[in-house]
C-alpha cells in the first residue's frame, strides 16, 4: 500500500453542508431553501452587457488587478455611498468572487501561528481559509436574541479576552451569514478600538451590503476613524445582481493591503473572466443612476416578509433578520436532538430543504437549535415551500 497521504492542512475537511443538503433536496424533489443563491435570473440589462462583451471579443486575459473600468466603477460606488473615494489603480482589486478574495487575503496576511478572531457562527469558508494559511482561529460567540436582548449579540469582555500577543487579524462579516445580524455602530466602534489598541488588521466580508431591512443600516468598519489603513473590505457583485455564478468579487482598502492581496491573488487565479468584468462594471455604473438598489431591496423585503409569515405559521418561530437573505428559526420545540437531524428530516419527509447552522460552529454540539432558510427565491418557490410547511402547523 502506498504511504503517500494528503496534506495535514486539508485532511480534516469534509464535504460542505451546502453540497450535502442540495444533493438531498434534488434526490427527494424538495423545495430548496438551503443554499444561498437565487432561483431567478439576474437583470436582463446586466446579462446583455456580458453578451455584448463576448460578442465584442473581450475574451482574453484581463489585468490581474482587474479591468480598469470595473475598478473605477467600484470606486465610484464607494464615493456615491459617501464612504470614501478609493484610488482605483492602487486601492481596488478584482478577484474571482469574494471566496477567492478571502482565501488570498488569508494567504497574504497570516503567517503560521498567527491568530485570527472570528465571530461564531461563521461562514463555513473562514476557518478552512485560516487553517490553510497556517493560522489559528480565536472564536467569539454571537448569542441569539433572548428576552430583553432582541438582536444577536456578543459579550464585549469575551471579545477583549480574544486579543493576545499572536493576534494578527480580525475577520468580520456584516451583514452576517447565517444570522442576518447587521453590526451596529457601537459594536463596530468597540471592535475598531480594540483593533487599534492591539495593532490588529481587519478583513471584512460585506457581500450583503445592499440587503438590509427593518431600519438597519450597513456601515463599513473601514469608514471609522483610524480604520481605513488597517482594513480590507471584500465584496461581490454576485449577490447584488443575482449572478452568483459569475464569481466577480473585489477588495477595497489601502494600497499596501491591496498590494499584499495581489501578491497572493496573482498565483491563485491570476485574472477573472474578462467579459463578466465588463458586465459587472456596466451593472455598477447603471445602478448608480437607474434606481436599481431601491428596487432590489424592496423586492427582497417582500420575499423576507412572505417567508417569515410562512415559517411563523408553520410553528417555526423566526428570529429577526436585519440583513442578508437568510432567516433563522427556532426548532427547539420540534423534538429533534440536533439541527442536522431536523434539516434532513425536513428535506426527506416535508420536502423543504434548510441548512443546519451547527455547520457554522467549531463544535456543532454547542450550537443552539436553529435552522437557516434562504429567501432569495421566486415568490412561487416560497409559496410552494409554504404549502408543504403548512402541514407542520396544521
Amino acid at each position: 500500500m502506498s504511504h503517500v497521504r494528503v496534506a495535514a492542512r486539508v485532511s480534516g475537511f469534509g464535504t460542505s453542508i451546502f453540497a450535502e443538503i442540495s444533493a438531498l433536496a434534488l434526490e427527494c424533489g424538495a423545495v430548496n431553501l438551503g443554499q444561498g443563491f437565487p432561483d431567478f435570473a439576474g437583470p436582463a440589462w446586466v446579462k446583455q452587457a456580458a453578451a455584448e462583451a463576448i460578442a465584442a471579443d473581450m475574451n482574453q486575459y484581463a489585468p490581474y488587478q482587474g479591468l480598469p473600468r470595473l475598478r473605477e466603477a467600484i470606486a465610484a460606488t464607494w464615493r456615491a455611498q459617501g464612504w470614501r473615494e478609493p484610488d482605483p489603480a492602487h486601492e481596488v482589486t478584482v478577484t474571482s468572487g469574494a471566496t477567492e478574495a478571502l482565501f488570498a487575503a488569508m494567504q497574504a496576511l497570516i503567517d503560521p501561528g498567527d491568530e485570527v478572531i472570528v465571530f461564531e457562527p461563521f461562514y463555513d469558508a473562514y476557518v478552512p481559509d485560516i487553517t490553510m494559511a497556517g493560522g489559528a482561529p480565536r472564536l467569539v460567540r454571537l448569542h441569539p436574541p433572548a428576552p430583553g436582548a432582541p438582536a444577536w449579540r456578543f459579550d464585549p469582555d469575551e471579545l477583549r479576552a480574544a486579543f493576545g500577543p499572536r493576534t494578527r487579524l480580525l475577520l468580520l462579516n456584516t451583514p452576517h451569514n447565517p444570522t442576518g445580524k447587521v453590526f451596529s455602530r457601537a459594536e463596530l466602534e468597540l471592535i475598531a478600538a480594540l483593533c487599534i489598541e492591539h495593532d490588529v488588521l481587519v478583513v471584512t466580508d460585506e457581500v450583503y451590503d445592499q440587503l438590509v431591512f427593518d431600519g438597519a443600516r450597513h456601515l463599513p468598519i473601514a469608514t471609522l476613524p483610524g480604520m481605513w489603513e488597517r482594513t480590507l473590505t471584500i465584496n461581490s457583485t454576485g449577490k447584488t445582481f443575482s449572478v452568483t455564478g459569475w464569481k466577480i468579487g473585489y477588495a477595497v482598502g489601502p494600497a499596501w493591503l491591496n498590494q499584499a492581496l495581489r501578491s497572493a491573488h496573482q498565483w491563485v487565479t491570476f485574472a477573472t473572466a474578462t467579459p463578466l468584468q465588463v458586465a459587472a462594471a456596466a451593472a455598477l455604473e447603471s445602478a448608480l443612476t437607474n434606481g436599481y438598489y431601491a428596487q432590489f431591496r424592496a423586492e427582497y423585503a417582500r420575499r423576507y416578509q412572505v417567508l417569515r409569515a410562512i415559517l411563523d405559521s408553520a410553528g417555526l418561530p423566526t428570529l429577526p433578520t436585519e440583513g442578508s437573505y437568510f432567516i433563522m428559526v427556532d426548532i427547539s420545540r420540534t423534538g429533534f436532538g440536533s439541527d442536522a437531524e431536523f434539516c434532513r428530516w425536513l428535506t426527506r419527509e416535508v420536502g423543504v430543504a434548510a441548512i443546519p447552522p451547527s455547520a457554522f460552529y467549531a463544535d456543532p454540539a454547542s450550537a443552539p437549535l436553529l435552522a437557516r432558510f434562504c429567501f432569495a427565491k421566486r415568490l412561487e418557490t416560497l409559496q410552494a415551500a409554504g404549502e408543504r410547511l403548512g402541514r407542520l402547523g396544521a
